[in-house]
């Protein structure tokens, strides 16, 4: 499988997963809910989207889907463990600067995990 070829991909699929993410944190922050489970529910929205296209196109193996319930359960294991990452950034930036200023660094946050999240996902969830 080409590291290139997959990164792409993974680009692609983070890119529609961020969007749906942020629209959904924005809108539920925006209407009072408190940050920490927005944060949460925003990255929700968007998880088992991820999963799917990144099991059914990014890390395929020539053709073949790369799904089933022992990988979804290694990617909650570690979806949940970049969701407290980026819970605790975005909070720490509502904290510090307010609410739309936490809007603005949510995408920043998510882009900056992205890379760390791609090696992960490639070496202990899609393997």
């Amino acid at each position: 499988m080409s590291l290139l070829r997959q990164g792409g991909s993974y680009l692609i699929v983070g890119l529609v997963q961020l969007l749906l993410d942020w629209c959904v944190f924005v809108a539920v922050t925006a209407m009072g809910m408190p940050v920490v489970p927005g944060n949460v529910i925003g990255r929700a929205s968007g998880m088992l989207l991820g999963f799917w296209l990144n099991g059914r196109y990014t890390f395929a193996d020539q053709g073949r889907q790369r799904l089933g319930w022992r990988r979804f359960v290694r990617f909650i294991g570690l979806w949940a463990a970049v969701t407290a990452v980026s819970t605790v950034l975005v909070a720490a930036a509502h904290d510090a600067l307010g609410l739309q200023y936490a809007w603005l660094a949510k995408p920043l946050v998510e882009g900056l995990l992205a890379a760390l999240s791609f090696l992960l996902m490639r070496w202990l969830v899609f393997r």
